[in-house]
């Protein structure tokens, strides 16, 4: 199935290519930073992509040769006022959000620079494969902006919080390689690599049966974010739905059949 769509006036991209949906930042011309309209359209691709279009993954990329400058600052005159800053802080907040809550995994693919509130949409991601192109910074603290708390979450979770100490209080840069030492990417590759790379990724998640992941997502972020109590019904319940499906019968007699499953997410 190869479908496609797209949003913010064609600044988002998104194709569906078998069970994998790709959305891609495309602003070319400001090397991918996202303005408002974007950011509620990734919120809503995020969604179709999840409900209408089924998918298995979502990989997030930014359109030639950067991931994402950040905001698009030529909003800024109209953010210096503090209700619209908040309104556009909302609608950023609210795609962090949808790429966090997905039921899907997420794997954000980053090469060149990718800074800010791109940053953020990565942290927001399950999985982050970058190119050794990657140049990484949150400057809030030169913009006298303040970073969305859930994304600090989100970083302190990839980083600890010695490194987002760093990476917040200095706004400096830093590469790939640093960035994989922090645990703010889970793996580096070269420039040619990356597209594989993330393929095989993707590849991967479809593969498997869907409940699971989905149950499983949803456990890794009940446990991170100390909700495991507070959520331990919701989760049993996804995993009696798992014992409970026709994937788990095609699991187990494919094991014992020697074949590889053929898992619909039923």
């Amino acid at each position: 199935m190869y479908e496609e769509t797209t949003a913010a006036d064609g600044r988002l991209l998104a194709r569906l290519d078998g069970p994998v949906a790709t959305i891609t930042l495309n602003n070319p011309a400001k090397r991918n930073a996202v303005n408002k309209a974007m950011w509620v359209g990734l919120r809503d691709l995020v969604g179709h992509a999840c409900t209408t279009w089924n998918a298995r993954a979502i990989v997030l990329k930014g359109a030639g040769d950067h991931f994402g400058a950040g905001a698009d600052l030529s909003e800024f005159h109209e953010r210096m006022d503090p209700a619209k800053s908040r309104e556009h802080e909302q609608v950023s907040i609210d795609a962090f959000a949808a790429l966090r809550e997905a039921p899907i995994p997420v794997i954000a693919a980053i090469r060149g620079q990718t800074f800010g509130g791109t940053v953020g949409l990565t942290l927001a991601c399950d999985l982050r494969i970058a190119d050794d192109t990657t140049l990484m910074s949150i400057p809030a603290g030169r913009l006298g902006v303040g970073y969305p708390v859930s994304s600090l979450n989100d970083l302190v979770a990839a980083v600890g919080a010695p490194n987002a100490r760093d990476i917040m209080f200095t706004a400096r840069r830093f590469g790939a390689s640093e960035a994989l030492a922090m645990g703010l990417v889970h793996r580096v590759v070269a420039p040619a690599a990356l597209d594989d790379a993330v393929s095989e990724a993707t590849n991967a998640i479809a593969a498997n049966a869907p409940l699971t992941i989905a149950a499983a997502k949803a456990a890794i972020r009940a446990i991170a974010g100390g909700r495991l109590e507070a959520e331990r019904d919701n989760l049993a319940a996804l995993v009696a739905g798992c014992f409970d499906s026709q994937d788990f019968q095609e699991g187990c007699q494919a094991f014992l059949d020697k074949r590889s499953p053929a898992f619909t997410g039923k």
